[in-house]
């Protein structure tokens, strides 16, 4: 039997995240290699994730990174078993790590590669976790993306920005609206950028909700078909007015939607602005 001393067991036990029996077990099953024993514990730690594959995990964070240039940026979305985990610096690393890897593998969503990152993890801390969902954002030489995370990372948002020169992008004035914007989509989680955006077939299905309702209201039973109409209209146009993000009241003056605050920021930076697209992540939805 190889002679195992303290110290390799210690540099394993660091290296690895394992138990220092377990450490110990595995230099003495590899006759004293570091590397087989290292291996050996992976082997075992990777065995312990699958059996706990089946275990809740509705606890996790969001990640964004944007990248030096601001080309692009990458969303995810890890999942834990518990919230002691979602705040462990180990998990935070890696959500900053597998961000930072999509990035420069320009990955379209959740791969292979990102996968192992998030296994290998899971195995060291020993509780089930996964890489939900993960997206990147592409921007062109004249849109800015704004990233904001509330709290502990419960919800990510990044927005895309428009404008009409590409000099623009250097005013702090437009970023710090962007950041507002990305503000105000965190806050009220809007379903669509517009009107246009929304699906045709999905709102047809909202619509023939609100004429069954109708139907079944006594105050609207046996009023002329010009005057239901008109009804169903103006509750349709209240319904878009919440869920689209041009239409929804500026979350720093209600009196003005998103639309009008946007034109006014552009006014007053001298540029038009637009809002090309924003995605709103929050955990476990």
């Amino acid at each position: 039997m190889a002679e195992v001393n303290a110290l390799d067991v210690k540099k394993l036990r660091e290296k690895t995240g394992a138990g220092m029996m377990e450490c110990k077990n595995a230099l003495v099953a590899s006759n004293g290699d570091a590397e087989a024993a290292e291996k050996l514990l992976k082997e075992k730690g990777l065995a312990a994730v699958e059996k706990r594959s089946g275990r809740a995990v509705n606890e996790g964070k969001i990640f964004i990174k944007i990248k030096d240039d601001g080309s692009k940026a990458a969303l995810a979305e890890i999942a834990c078993e518990t919230d002691f985990v979602a705040r462990n610096p180990d998990f935070i690393a890696l959500g900053e790590a597998v961000t930072a890897k999509a990035l420069e593998k320009n990955s379209a969503g959740v791969t292979e590669e990102l996968t192992a990152m998030v296994t290998a993890l899971a195995a060291k801390i020993r509780e089930n976790m996964t890489l939900k969902r993960l997206l990147t954002v592409d921007a062109g030489p004249r849109e800015y993306l704004c990233r904001y995370i509330h709290g502990d990372g419960a919800i990510g948002v990044v927005v895309k920005l428009a404008v009409d020169k590409a000099e623009a992008l250097a005013n702090e004035d437009i970023k710090a609206f962007a950041f507002s914007i990305a503000l105000h989509v965190a806050a009220f989680n809007p379903m669509s950028l517009s009107r246009e955006k929304v699906d045709p077939a999905w709102l047809k299905e909202q619509e023939d909700i609100f004429r069954k309702q109708m139907e079944q209201d006594e105050s609207v039973k046996g009023k002329p078909a010009n005057v239901t109409d008109n009804i169903l209209k103006g509750k349709v146009n209240k319904f878009l007015k919440e869920i689209c993000l041009l239409d929804q009241g500026y979350v720093k003056d209600e009196k003005l939607s998103v639309a009008k605050a946007l034109e006014e920021a552009g006014k007053k930076a001298g540029a038009v602005l637009s809002i090309a697209d924003f995605v709103y992540y929050k955990v476990g939805a």
